[in-house]
């Protein structure tokens, strides 16, 4: 059963990839050329006697709060230096860059005709994965050393369910959450279907920007988690109906339900079963039907309540 699911997984991704919409030719069309300064390249190959010079050039990432020999011995240290061959290794130009980049500013200009193209700047973070991507003002940090692959070996420390969503694949979906943010407007309610409502829209705004990406890498799960949702989604949306956890403000229901974890916290058997953030999963699910079945278009979407967009989704769970 597992094995059909995959496949028609990957038929439908193969199907999606290869029509192209109206809307498609159109956003192609958009110019677009985003610049890729590759600081953490600078910084590996760069030496005490330099320091002063590459100071120069990157002065937003030498805070005067911190004194030369804190980077002296940053450009020494082996670890380090280990760090920035791994990632030289994997991203060893801009074009693979660009290649993500590029088509997703020109789907989020489409669909916010007010973007600008930031400046983008590759770097290293210590492998900062609470901070893979930044986006200060015109500038978007991505720290490349959080995309070396699920498997490698500078994060065997580092717990699963948040080592697999650290490959370069995700670089995407990350940079595109990012700038959903940007635009969803922050719910005044703090109900749980406020919180799936809001992680709904970013998901959505993440179908209209990536449409060659898959579900399962838009919400950062594996292909098998991603099937385990929809074979639940009806199983799953009756209990959120029996306990009554739609309209709940019980904030304990975000770290069951919404933040990254190794599992849903049902508290029932098929936890150990169940991906993490399935609350994520079924506000998606909701946006999508809103979207389906009402007269309006993404903006407005980005300020309409969760309530409203509940209430007109005639969202129903797949059987």
């Amino acid at each position: 059963m597992i094995k059909y699911l995959i496949a028609i997984f990957f038929g439908i991704l193969f199907f999606s990839c290869n029509s192209k919409s109206e809307v498609e030719k159109e956003i192609e069309k958009i110019p677009m050329n985003v610049e890729v300064i590759r600081f953490d390249r600078a910084f590996a190959a760069a030496s005490p006697e330099n320091l002063p010079k590459l100071k120069k050039e990157f002065p937003a990432f030498f805070p005067e709060k911190y004194h030369d020999s804190i980077w002296v011995e940053k450009l020494t240290d082996t670890l380090q230096n280990q760090l920035e061959q791994e990632v030289l290794k994997q991203f060893p130009n801009e074009g693979d860059l660009k290649e993500i980049l590029e088509p997703l500013f020109q789907h989020i200009k489409y669909y916010f005709p007010k973007f600008t193209t930031p400046v983008v700047v590759a770097a290293t973070s210590d492998v900062d994965y609470r901070n893979k991507v930044i986006l200060a003002d015109s500038m978007l940090v991505i720290g490349l050393d959080n995309y070396l692959g699920s498997d490698h070996k500078f994060y065997q420390g580092i717990d699963k369910y948040i080592a697999k969503e650290m490959k370069p694949s995700q670089i995407g979906p990350d940079v595109a959450e990012i700038y959903a943010r940007q635009h969803i407007k922050i719910p005044n309610k703090r109900t749980f279907l406020a919180q799936i409502v809001y992680f709904g829209k970013e998901l959505y705004l993440k179908d209209l920007w990536l449409p060659n990406t898959s579900d399962a890498a838009k919400i950062g799960y594996t292909i098998e988690e991603y099937i385990w949702a929809e074979e639940n989604e009806e199983y799953m949306w009756r209990y959120f109906i029996e306990k009554e956890l739609l309209y709940s403000t019980d904030p304990k229901l975000a770290a069951r339900f919404v933040s990254p974890a190794p599992f849903s916290k049902f508290y029932l058997e098929i936890d150990n079963e169940s991906p993490g953030m399935l609350g994520k999963y079924l506000g998606w699910k909701i946006v999508r039907a809103y979207m389906k079945n009402n007269d309006t278009n993404v903006q407005q979407l980005m300020v309409t309540n969760a309530d409203e967009i509940f209430t007109n989704s005639k969202y129903k769970p797949k059987k």
